[in-house]
């Protein structure tokens, strides 16, 4: 039986896919992390400078990388939007229930 080429492309993505989720999956609970230790600390949420940094790096890795950096901006800004979630509803809910933000 002849295998359709496009069902090993499509596997491949998938397995990427998987990985892909699985690393933002990573970096958020990081995100959590720092969220946690914000608030235990007072630090304000907010640290526009460094969300410039990371956005700025990420774009520098994409050119580097042959990839468009507008589209790895884009991107990062919808992670880094998701992350300041996170962290508003850590630092302004009671201890017990910042454990639950994932999926709220």
């Amino acid at each position: 039986m002849h295998r359709n080429p496009f069902d090993t492309f499509r596997e491949h993505l998938d397995r990427l896919d998987d990985q892909i989720v699985e690393l933002i999956s990573q970096r958020l609970a990081v995100c959590e992390n720092v969220a946690r230790y914000k608030r235990a600390e007072r630090i304000p949420m907010k640290q526009p400078h460094r969300v410039e940094i990371v956005k700025q790096r990420a774009a520098d890795r994409a050119r580097a990388k042959g990839l468009d950096e507008r589209f790895i901006t884009r991107l990062y800004t919808l992670m880094i939007g998701e992350a300041c979630r996170l962290e508003d509803v850590i630092i302004d809910s009671p201890a017990e229930e910042s454990a639950k933000t994932r999926g709220s």
